[in-house]
């Protein structure tokens, strides 16, 4: 699966996925400092699933009404980061057709899929 990971996405995770034989671009490594606009239209323009730890991707697909492939939020307490791997490992193994299209928060307990409706 083809990804964009945000710049406040752990480093560990961004390995992990690419371990696990995803294409992970990652921002820290190639845009550092740019707007979250700028992350947002790169992912779509790739046809990337945006991977961010950043709700303000939230207000700009939602209230702003920006277009998205498709969004994982991860909602994660930093004592908890080791459990970000395989939260994530998980929603792709059992979830991964659903990612398209929808805006998905992941926390250590469930999964929330919220459509993104004006998908182009």
């Amino acid at each position: 699966m083809k990804f964009l990971a945000d710049e406040c996405c752990d480093t560990g995770l961004v390995a992990s996925l690419r371990a696990g034989g995803h294409d992970v671009l990652y921002v820290l490594e190639k845009k550092a400092g740019v707007s979250d606009d700028e992350v947002l239209y790169d992912a779509y323009k790739e046809g990337r699933i945006l991977l961010t730890e950043d709700k303000d991707f939230g207000e700009l697909v939602y209230r702003l009404k920006k277009p998205s492939k498709g969004i994982i939020l991860i909602r994660i307490d930093v004592r908890e980061r080791h459990m970000k791997w395989a939260r994530l490992k998980k929603l792709i193994e059992n979830y991964q057709e659903r990612l398209p299209g929808h805006f998905v928060v992941v926390d250590t307990q469930k999964f929330r899929f919220r459509s993104l409706l004006f998908l182009l």
